[in-house]
């Protein structure tokens, strides 16, 4: 990272700004004090925050307004105009916060205000374990802090390394653009300062829920008040001769992103078995460091059931135009240590393997503490489980969404961690719904996709826009509802659809509400 500061552009709010240049529900881009500021406001109001977000620097002023929050365009995190505070994960920190005076018609912005400490939780628990360290379980450890919880709070992972960003396993890392480095969440030092204790490499082996335990493997039960499952999804394993070879790759934690990425740096041919958003991200990242590439997947045409067919045969065109080969409609049967053959015959040289062929909810545990399953973890709308005083987030978590009367499970990494957010929010007592709109965004040499809601089946796909030009929104609808839009490189339009599916959500969650009680 660069120490050079940051070019400051538009206007010195330090020295006033007109406030009729300012209309109501507007923003501007400007800086204050040597740090970019973005001015925002509602009504007689007029508010001051950082202009970056916390998560990949996206430029907040290109985002949109809703309520007293603004949402960055890139990856959807919310943050509070009144205090700066992060809302919605993705992002993790909050922005800063400016003091702002109004003076004979004119807006200063003066300096940083202070945080204000947060009021006492309302339910306080003796004790809280999160069992995963995923997205879901380290943004809920994270909550629970800023949410003013002070009670011992025991972050269990089986994974070897602190939470990462996992997204950018598949995406910059894995394309030599981003150093290990950047790869964790937070540094060791934050859980410390945070009295967050985080223990690697550890696996729960079972839970007492009458006693309040939670077993660990070789170790002493741990006692909790409140416990949060968010064990997460584990790859599916390729069960074929070859499959346990040294240079066939799962990608799912750092140590095996870690370990592609050496692979990567001296392959010369790969052979990626599974076409989903991993196998294609990780296809073009190979790509992109000169390695030949051949994609392996079972359906006949690319993303059919998940983007529809239009968008499936754009995307197979542009990863040709780069230069991979597809093989569709078939499976891979043996792999050695220079090939992998196909089951129509073919014999694909390959020095480098890469298995992505989805992965499955990790119930072991939850099913083990008696908890109620169904194709994943039941919860309420509250993200409670079937047992009282345990809550489950992210891939595990099988929710009631009101849009579609059916319940949800969804394997996105930004749902994760506002579920997290939402389950820390109601182990402290807060009864937050889990009302969301799912998120998840995709990227492929320049071509960028940012999805939001979830339309596991739909019967209409209308693009409006040229996507030839990677300039266009994509709705998917099913018997005339709209479920989901994909927009390509229209960041508003998504912030849009994304509200739009919010109210309607609302709208029929606040109308379940009101039938009666058969």
């Amino acid at each position: 990272m660069s120490d050079t500061p940051p070019t400051l552009e538009g206007e010195n709010f330090a020295e006033g700004l007109a406030l009729d240049r300012l209309a109501d529900g507007s923003m501007l881009l400007g800086h204050a004090h040597g740090e970019a500021v973005l001015l925002a406001r509602k009504g007689d109001e007029v508010f001051a925050i950082g202009a970056t977000c916390t998560h990949y620097g996206g430029p907040l002023a290109e985002g949109l307004l809703v309520g007293d929050t603004v949402r960055c365009p890139w990856h959807h995190a919310a943050f509070s105009l009144r205090t700066g505070e992060v809302l919605r994960a993705p992002a993790l920190g909050a922005v800063a916060c400016w003091q702002v005076e109004q003076r004979d018609s004119k807006v200063f912005v003066t300096g940083k205000r202070m945080a204000m400490p947060r009021s006492p939780a309302p339910v306080h628990p003796e004790s809280v374990v999160i069992v995963g360290g995923g997205a879901a379980g380290h943004s809920a450890a994270e909550t629970l802090r800023r949410e003013g919880y002070a009670g011992p709070v025991t972050l269990l992972s089986a994974d070897a390394a602190l939470p990462c960003d996992r997204p950018n396993l598949s995406k910059d890392y894995l394309a030599g653009k981003a150093p290990a480095e950047w790869l964790p969440l937070r540094p060791a030092e934050f859980y410390q300062e945070q009295k967050i204790e985080v223990r690697l490499n550890t696996q729960v082996t079972g839970i007492n829920t009458a006693q309040r335990l939670v077993q660990l493997e070789g170790g002493e039960p741990l006692p909790y008040g409140a416990l949060l499952l968010a064990t997460g999804a584990t790859p599916v394993r390729l069960d074929i001769p070859g499959a346990d070879l040294p240079h066939v790759h799962c990608l799912r934690t750092q140590a095996e992103g870690e370990a592609l990425a050496l692979a990567a740096e001296h392959a010369k041919k790969a052979v990626v078995i599974g076409a989903s958003f991993i196998g294609l991200e990780v296809a073009a990242s190979l790509r992109v460091r000169g390695v030949e590439v051949q994609v392996v997947g079972r359906e006949t045409g690319l993303m059919v059931q998940v983007l529809g067919a239009q968008v499936g045969d754009f995307l197979q065109s542009l990863h040709e135009k780069h230069g991979v080969v597809f093989h569709l409609g078939c499976e891979a049967t043996h792999i050695d240590a220079s090939t992998v053959v196909l089951d129509n015959g073919k014999t694909l040289s390959a020095d480098l393997v890469v298995v992505g062929i989805g992965v499955r909810p990790d119930l072991t545990l939850a099913e083990s503490a008696g908890l109620d399953i169904d194709k994943g973890v039941l919860v309420d709308e509250h993200l409670q489980t079937s047992r009282p005083g345990i809550y489950a987030a992210g891939d595990i978590a099988r929710w009631p969404d009101a849009l579609t009367d059916q319940r949800l499970r969804v394997e996105h990494w930004v749902v994760a961690g506002r579920q997290g957010q939402t389950a820390a929010r109601n182990l402290l007592g807060q009864r937050e719904r889990c009302d969301l709109v799912p998120f998840f965004w995709t990227e492929q040499y320049d071509f960028a996709l940012a999805y939001v809601g979830h339309a596991e089946r739909f019967d209409e796909v209308t693009i409006e826009g040229n996507l030839e030009d990677q300039d266009c929104s994509i709705t998917y609808s099913r018997a005339g509802l709209q479920l989901a839009v994909a927009v390509v490189h229209r960041d508003l339009e998504g912030l849009h659809a994304e509200v739009a599916l919010e109210r309607a959500l609302a709208t029929r969650s606040a109308a379940a509400a009101e039938k009666p009680v058969p």
